[in-house]
């Protein structure tokens, strides 16, 4: 299916919703350290989102095929937890830990989404890499996402980046948002040039390389929503809500 092009009131109206989730993430990410309970982060980023008069998107969302809701504010995903972490009171920061916050925000009806993976106190130098690495695949695929290219490219130049350092996960993608959650198109973080989808003026993307230390392959787990690393390896994952221009991708959730 094709993906949504949105007017220029949508696309103001996702604007102010990109840029706000950065200030909620960069906020709630300042509070990241040994010791604090990832609930509290949670809590957090409601108040924020509250604050500023927006609601949470994925807080009660229920993607098709799963049969409960999320039920948290705030993704938290802790090691090799890759995505969709739920926080709990018991969840709780150590040194030498990677955290990923991931949050959606639902803005008048405007979605954005964004995540950033975030060393907790001192972390083994190669996991800081990894975090690095998958920071920079982020930015390669933004490069590609250019009118006139397709999914294919952003992926394929994503996968040439990383060039088997690391382990892609392959069964989670990026995809359209803006006007819901989860929108067309689907965006992989690997792929042939010229193949799947052509991008367009006004499209908005989530573009969300998740790399591993060790095997591409992740599990999900009983609650329904995390997915860990097959082996146990660390796991890093950056995104960005992005519009397709005349001029080349703009990036909108970027402070």
């Amino acid at each position: 299916m094709s993906g949504i092009i949105k007017t220029a009131e949508q696309i103001e109206g996702i604007r102010e919703s990109a840029r706000r989730l950065a200030t909620v993430i960069q906020k709630v990410g300042e509070r990241v350290a040994p010791g604090v309970k990832a609930m509290d982060l949670n809590d957090y980023a409601y108040e924020l989102i509250s604050e500023y008069g927006d609601k949470p998107s994925f807080l009660n969302y229920r993607p098709d095929g799963v049969k409960t809701k999320y039920p948290a504010s705030l993704c938290v995903s802790i090691n090799d937890e890759v995505v969709h972490g739920i926080p709990t009171e018991d969840m709780i920061l150590q040194e030498g830990d990677i955290v990923t916050l991931d949050c959606g925000i639902n803005h008048n009806g405007y979605f954005s989404d964004h995540a950033v993976s975030f060393p907790v106190g001192v972390i083994d130098p190669e996991d800081q890499k990894l975090i690095n690495i998958t920071r920079e695949s982020l930015m390669v695929g933004i490069k590609a996402a250019k009118p006139g290219n397709t999914t294919g490219d952003i992926g394929a130049a994503i996968e040439k980046f990383v060039d088997g350092r690391y382990g892609i996960v392959r069964i989670l993608s990026g995809h359209g948002v803006g006007l819901a959650v989860h929108e067309d198109p689907f965006i992989p973080n690997f792929g042939t040039p010229g193949t799947g989808e052509r991008l367009e003026v006004g499209m908005v993307i989530a573009i969300e390389p998740m790399l591993n230390r060790g095997t591409e392959i992740v599990d999900a787990l009983d609650d329904d929503y995390t997915f860990v690393t097959a082996d146990g390896a660390q796991s890093a994952h950056f995104e960005h809500t992005v519009l397709i221009t005349e001029n080349g991708p703009e990036i909108l959730t970027k402070i």
